[in-house]
């Protein structure tokens, strides 16, 4: 009998869940749960027994507090991901800090922007000896994860769960549904001469963000409307031609990946490259990157000015215009930026 056929007094979640394994061995909890229809959240919450042994165990929601003490953990991967693209980095946290809804980690190898906000279930899981710290949205949607690795602090990792351990133990889980991103403004309604005044008058990337809440523009609404000298659409190929190029020139790059509530960024070359199925895959000692090249719709060539000169990045969205993934070329505030990135990115 399949997991669909179980009558629904039997199928409780977690025998649904523990089926769904039987059936598809290979499968990740992510796929589970879109096809058992509920979240990564809500299937982990199944596994909590309140005992000493359970796989799961729920932590508190100080989230502040427990990030401050990941350093402890060592060498570590994170993991950040959306519906397309996966990004894991080997590292130590390091300059962690948290400023109400805001949060930073600042280190050479684990570089994060946290979004708290959107933080609020975490859960210790111990999955065949694989140990992880893993945090939720309200929705119970994975925003970010931590692995330990072989040269990780497991008593140090033993302590923070210990520490933080929740006393609520149950394992039912109360979520909220997803939120519905806001429509975009009609591109009748939008001041297109001021918004394109605006972008080429930018000092600061980072002043990108405000200039798009002034205007009332998506991401991709922008791209549309943008300065055409500033904004040049793109072939979806040209990420796998950008990434080929990096690796044969050695040229250090940035990559963004996003969740709901981070932003994480590997700084440095790339390497192995890989196409496997339908991902196309870095896979270095300490970077992974997995990218579902089908999902990716919208690809551009950005350029914002700076006090430094143009800043060039390619940015990839999905056909509901959520972004995939930011490349830059490696550079630091105050820097101009690197010719070779520049030539690379413009060559595509």
């Amino acid at each position: 009998m399949s997991v669909t056929d179980l009558p629904t007094s039997v199928a409780t979640l977690a025998e649904r869940w523990a089926q769904f394994k039987l059936d598809n061995p290979k499968s990740r909890i992510r796929d589970a749960a879109r096809h058992l229809e509920t979240s990564e959240a809500e299937l982990l919450a199944t596994q909590c027994s309140g005992q000493p042994n359970a796989a799961v165990v729920r932590l508190t929601a100080d989230f502040a507090a427990l990030l401050g003490q990941i350093p402890t953990l060592g060498r570590v991967m994170a993991l950040t991901r959306n519906d397309s693209v996966v990004h894991e980095r080997k590292g130590t946290y390091e300059k962690v800090s948290v400023k109400g809804p805001m949060g930073l980690v600042l280190g050479e190898d684990i570089d994060l922007r946290l979004f708290i906000t959107h933080w609020h279930f975490g859960f210790a899981v111990n999955e065949n000896e694989r140990r992880s710290l893993q945090f939720f949205a309200q929705d119970g949607e994975a925003v970010h994860k931590i692995y330990l690795t072989e040269d990780s602090n497991a008593g140090a990792y033993e302590e923070l769960v210990s520490r933080f351990r929740a006393a609520d133990q149950s394992p039912a889980l109360a979520t909220l549904p997803t939120p519905t991103g806001a429509a975009d403004t009609p591109d009748a309604d939008i001041d297109v001469t001021g918004f394109r005044d605006a972008w080429r008058a930018l000092t600061d990337t980072h002043d990108f963000f405000g200039l798009l809440r002034t205007y009332g523009v998506s991401r991709t609404q922008a791209l549309r409307l943008g300065p055409p000298e500033l904004v040049q659409r793109l072939d979806n190929r040209a990420i796998v031609r950008g990434l080929e190029a990096a690796a044969t020139s050695g040229l250090s790059i940035m990559l963004f990946v996003a969740s709901r509530g981070c932003i994480q960024i590997h700084t440095g070359p790339v390497q192995h490259l890989v196409m496997a199925g339908p991902w196309y895959n870095v896979l270095d000692p300490d970077f992974n990157l997995h990218l579902k090249l089908g999902d990716v719709a919208e690809t551009w060539l950005v350029k914002k000015p700076t006090t430094e000169g143009l800043v060039h990045s390619m940015e990839l969205y999905d056909a509901q215009g959520r972004n995939l993934l930011l490349f830059f070329g490696k550079r630091k505030p105050g820097i101009p930026e690197q010719d070779a990135w520049r030539e690379l990115v413009t060559s595509l």
